[in-house]
This record gives C-alpha cells, structure tokens and sequence, in this order.
C-alpha cells in the first residue's frame, strides 16, 4: 500500500473514514447512480467541513497537530450534539 493510500485510511488523519467506506459502499450497491447516494455525500460533506473548521480554529490557536487524534475526536464529538 502506498504511503498516500496508507495516510488517508489512517484513523487519526482522516476523521471521516466511515462517511467515506459509507459512500462507495452506496455507490457499488447501486451501480454507480450517484442521485442514489446523494444523502452519504451530503454526510461526507458536512464532516469534512467540520473537520475542517476545526483544523483551522487549531491552527489559529496555536495547538499542534492541526487535526486531532482519533481520541481527541472521540471527545469532541460526545461534547457536541450531532455536528453533522
């Protein structure tokens, strides 16, 4: 497995490996019609833009590594209701 491949199926870089797994799983099960799958990539979406705006406010604030762990995010997401 490549280094690239290794790093975005790594839970602690990348917060939203089961919206991803969700979707493709969506899109095999239904031959690739993506109007079939439209509220996983809205899910994918909404996660990704979380993340995102966390990465930045920790950035700003001066707290490294810019992307939580899988720990971190575990907490994070207890303390707030339903993010996305």
């Amino acid at each position: 497995m490549s280094k690239h491949v290794q790093r975005y199926r790594d839970h602690d870089t990348n917060p939203c490996i089961v919206e991803t797994d969700a979707s493709r799983k969506c899109m095999d099960d239904n031959n690739y019609k993506k109007d079939m799958c439209t509220n996983y990539f809205i899910k994918y979406r909404n996660c990704r833009r979380f993340w995102q705006n966390i990465m930045v406010q920790r950035r700003r604030d001066g707290v490294k590594p810019d992307m939580p762990t899988a720990e971190e995010r575990e907490k994070i997401l207890k303390s707030v209701e339903m993010p996305y």
